[in-house]
């Protein structure tokens, strides 16, 4: 099945071992909503462990005195989008000396931005769909010249889908560009993929098993993400042996050059032809006990709990932790 994670481990941290934890969650991204949800079941898990877990819902102004304040000991961060999944709150946290779960600043910085994700995708030759990025100059017909039809505009810097559009014909490119030009950062055009998605749950750098996603929506946007009913999950994926571990591999490399570490998810389109595309990488990916992480650990024989204090119990090896002891520079890596 390739590199899954060992589920069968018996080393488990006392709960007490871990200190005060604060959950971050919320933040001020357009992400805010599923973040509550994601860490009011993080908070939950944590604390039917047995851990001294506290919920803290983030705001600019008020995290750093609270983290200061309240004498926490590590951080559980389940801020999706801009704030919290793109090294702001992994810079703040370093410079606190408090260890932390997830990517570093450095690897959540770059995958949060899919334009670079893209760049560094294909100078390490990892398959990703061609793109273009739009501005206010560009000739629009000249990117459907070269890209073809259908394409994708998305922003380089939002999750969960927000701004995305799929975009038929040429007189509805100046739409979805404006639609996706409404948030931060810049703006991609990339090649349409016909095919079915998939999406890899990584844990402890390992991969888990491939989660297959079926909408009857145009794309898997964030309706058919967090509303619908009728998006189907298939775990089994339908792939064979082979073919799932082939997939698991593109992970595992993906995470690797972009420098993440801990936990993820890439995100993947296979073509009429079985050809995979990375499409993206998450670093802080959903957390509700419906969402597409835990749905992989639970087909790997873990549950939702375990799962969550598996992601905690990392950070007892934090390097942020060497560096308090004055051994080491500060990465949690």
């Amino acid at each position: 099945m390739g590199n899954i994670v060992n589920i069968n481990s018996n080393t488990s941290p006392d709960p007490e071992s871990f200190g005060k934890v604060a959950v971050l969650m919320g933040g001020w991204s357009a992400e805010r909503e599923v973040s509550l949800n994601s860490g009011q079941a993080v908070l939950s898990a944590l604390q039917k462990r047995g851990v001294s877990a506290v919920g803290i819902d983030v705001e600019r102004a008020t995290i750093i005195d609270k983290l200061i304040q309240g004498g926490f000991d590590r951080v559980f961060n389940v801020l999706h989008g801009p704030g919290g999944e793109d090294g702001v709150i992994q810079g703040a946290l370093e410079v606190l000396e408090i260890p932390y779960t997830g990517s570093d600043i450095a690897s959540s910085a770059l995958a949060m931005d899919k334009l670079r994700t893209k760049q560094i995708l294909s100078g390490a030759n990892l398959p990703t769909p061609n793109y273009m990025v739009l501005t206010d100059e560009v000739d629009l017909n000249y990117v459907v010249a070269e890209l073809g039809l259908p394409l994708m505009i998305k922003p380089a810097l939002e999750g969960s889908s927000i701004g995305m559009s799929k975009v038929d014909h040429e007189n509805d490119m100046l739409v979805a560009y404006e639609l996706a030009a409404q948030y931060e950062g810049e703006v991609i055009a990339e090649q349409w993929i016909t095919g079915k998605e998939y999406t890899i749950a990584m844990l402890a750098d390992q991969a888990l098993p491939v989660i297959r996603l079926e909408t009857p929506h145009t794309f898997y946007d964030y309706e058919a993400k967090y509303v619908s009913n009728d998006t189907k999950y298939h775990c089994p994926c339908g792939l064979n042996e082979k073919q799932e571990s082939q997939l698991q591999r593109l992970a595992i490399a993906a995470f690797k050059v972009i420098g993440a570490s801990s936990w993820g998810r890439v995100d993947f389109m296979c073509d009429e032809q079985g050809k995979p595309y990375i499409i993206e990488l998450n670093t802080v990916p959903g957390m509700t006990d419906h969402s597409l992480v835990p749905m992989a650990a639970k087909a790997a024989g873990m549950e939702f709990d375990e799962l969550v204090y598996r992601i905690l119990a990392q950070t007892l090896n934090s390097n942020v932790i060497n560096k308090i002891n004055g051994a080491g520079h500060v990465s949690t890596s």
